[in-house]
């Protein structure tokens, strides 16, 4: 499916900051300011051919443009009500964003804006917009391209040339312009020469329907720090695990195991996770291998897991399983809700 550029709407571009707008400073690079005035210059640079295809757009510039490094839950919060408030007046929205943590922000908004029935893009790039050989120019170019597409009806990534699902993204390399892979869903779109290409069947616009049910949460009333990340390593101590899971600030913990779902054969440390899921807290495990789910009970060593009433969370991403807990616990529902919705995919993450 080709792309048509609508004349009806614009796109709305929304400026977060990040090293696509960055300047240099005393201190290094740092987000810079009139993204508009710059962006229309170095779109003003591509062959008539590639103009004449870009939809019209308006910017809407934060008032706090940051490194993607320093966002939290409260900035996906503040992101999403944005777009809440904008999205019915434009075609769709492409939003950038730092790449360090723009598939945690993808993610993020794939749960608040449940239902979305217009495109919402989000991208960057790994060298400044005015830098010698940046990629930002072609990355914005792409996403515009892909916001007037009324087949596309969720939250994605933009990044080199390819459209991946937001939810189900990860940054992949440092240094590399296609910085981003989604390990286990294929591409939802690429450029393909002069083209923006929309695969079929594979987008949520094929799998659901229904108007808009967005779920904007106030992430602000969650304690900071209430859900942790915890990585499994050869010779954990159930009291480190305890050290962490007995605070009663959490009330929540993403924890990676190994392979194909496996936990060390240590009754202390199932202790530790039982007790945690016994007071209440959501726990959801997945595998520190990128590719592939994880299956509890498929060996002994993954039994406990079962047993200590952790959550799978299949062949979600980190990105993913963190911010579908904290947005699950934002939310006022009873722990067994919590607990069934996580089971369930909601915008395409598992």
């Amino acid at each position: 499916m080709h792309a048509q550029v609508s004349a009806e709407l614009p796109v709305l571009v929304i400026y977060t900051g990040g090293t696509l707008g960055m300047v240099e400073s005393s201190r290094g690079l740092v987000p810079g300011r009139n993204i508009e005035e710059r962006l229309r210059r170095a779109l003003a640079d591509l062959p008539p051919g590639r103009q004449a295809s870009l939809p019209t757009f308006e910017v809407l510039e934060t008032d706090r443009p940051i490194d993607s490094s320093n966002a939290t839950p409260d900035d996906w919060q503040r992101l999403a009500l944005l777009v809440a408030r904008h999205y019915r007046q434009h075609a769709g929205i492409v939003i950038l964003h730092g790449t360090d943590t723009l598939a945690w922000t993808a993610s993020s908004l794939a749960f608040q804006l449940l239902g979305l029935d217009r495109p919402v893009i989000l991208t960057g790039a790994m060298r400044p917009l005015e830098a010698e050989d940046s990629d930002a120019v072609a990355n914005v170019e792409d996403a515009l391209r892909f916001a007037v597409i009324p087949r596309l009806q969720e939250v994605a990534i933009c990044f080199a040339g390819r459209l991946l699902r937001g939810c189900r993204s990860r940054k992949w390399q440092t240094r590399e312009a296609n910085a981003f892979t989604s390990p286990n869903q294929p591409l939802l779109g690429e450029r393909v020469d002069e083209d923006i290409v929309l695969y079929p069947g594979r987008g949520l616009a094929d799998h659901q329907r229904g108007a808009p049910r967005f779920e904007l949460a106030d992430y602000s009333a969650m304690p900071p720090g209430s859900v942790i990340r915890l990585a499994l390593w050869p010779g954990m101590q159930a009291w480190q695990l305890e050290a962490w899971l007995r605070d009663d600030r959490v009330n929540g913990a993403m924890l990676e195991v190994w392979g194909g779902g496996n936990l060390p054969n240590d009754p202390a440390l199932v202790g530790a996770l039982a007790r945690a899921s016994g007071e209440g807290k959501l726990l959801a495990a997945l595998s520190q291998c990128p590719y592939g789910p994880v299956t509890f009970g498929s060996y002994a060593a993954g039994q406990g897991l079962n047993d200590a009433g952790v959550l799978s969370a299949d062949d979600m991403t980190p990105e993913a399983t963190f911010t579908k807990l904290a947005h699950l616990l934002a939310l006022p529902l009873t722990e067994s809700d919590r607990r069934r919705r996580f089971l369930t995919p909601l915008a395409g993450e598992r």
